[in-house]
């Protein structure tokens, strides 16, 4: 088989597609993205893949018999119309196996549930599409919270409006293994898949970042409203009110849930303990 990834100049996208390369067998792996030459050390075959040109995906995938749609970043009134582009151009070239990276979120009352209905609405145009098919839904990227340790250095906390809820975070590395068997493995197709490690508080994520960097963090929950203001000074006035959406998730439960994890790759999720361990100073 051949097989495919769109969007490997972005992290997750990238992520895959080297786990793919190193699957046994060999199998060649194409990678698409809006520019390819953007794309250094990547080790695959690099094609346009541009979701706002049909006729240019539809050439891309020539060839390729199972695809990893990366869910696009554009608003989302615009990337449900971006997906359908790319499932029309998977069919019209003949791929066929189509899998999606969703999420978990909260459907309803949020500023970030117009997001999550996009990706539902992708997840349908799949399942609707006659091709064999298999989604995964990711829990909330934990590296964000690392990468952004200076700046919890600098405040001496994390706040923010999770409260006391739970949040299935997991890793690019992680979800890269998840999707790989979920490209290659006929026995999960027709499945949705919730893609996410052991779910925890933010006193705990405070506790592992706390052993793992050496810092003294402490947690202050924020008002929705609060925690809203401060990402929008930050991140502007459309990622800001996302960003809370994320968090009222968390507050409510929307991203509590085992998960599927050991389902799909046939071993648990990266403990927590675990992943921090490998970033201590």
């Amino acid at each position: 088989m051949t097989l495919a990834v769109t969007a490997v100049s972005g992290q997750l996208g990238r992520e895959i597609a080297k786990t793919l390369i190193a699957l046994p067998g060999g199998a060649p792996v194409i990678g698409l993205a809006r520019t390819p030459d953007k794309v250094t050390d990547l080790g695959v075959d690099l094609r346009p893949g541009d979701y706002d040109q049909p006729e240019q995906l539809q050439t891309s995938l020539d060839g390729v018999d199972a695809l990893v749609i990366v869910s696009g970043m554009a608003p989302p009134e615009d990337r449900i119309q971006q997906h359908r582009n790319v499932i029309n151009a998977a069919r019209a070239a003949g791929v066929r196996k189509l899998v999606y990276t969703s999420i978990q979120g909260p459907e309803e009352g949020t500023p970030f549930s117009a997001v999550v209905h996009s990706n539902r609405q992708t997840e349908a145009d799949i399942r609707t599409s006659g091709l064999d098919w298999a989604i995964g839904r990711n829990g909330i990227y934990i590296e964000p919270d690392v990468e952004y340790i200076d700046s919890y250095k600098a405040r001496g906390e994390i706040a923010n409006s999770a409260g006391q809820g739970k949040c299935g975070y997991t890793t690019r590395s992680e979800l890269a293994h998840a999707y790989a068997a979920l490209l290659t493995r006929a026995d999960l197709n027709g499945g949705t898949f919730d893609l996410n490690g052991t779910p925890i508080s933010q006193l705990e994520l405070v506790g592992y970042m706390n052993r793992a960097f050496g810092t003294d963090l402490t947690y202050r929950e924020m008002t929705p409203g609060d925690f809203v203001a401060d990402r929008s000074a930050e991140l502007g006035d459309f990622i800001g009110p996302i960003i809370g959406g994320i968090y009222e998730g968390i507050r409510h439960g929307a991203y509590d849930r085992p998960g599927d994890f050991a389902e799909v790759t046939g071993r648990p999720h990266q403990s927590w303990a675990d992943y921090f361990n490998t970033l201590s100073v």
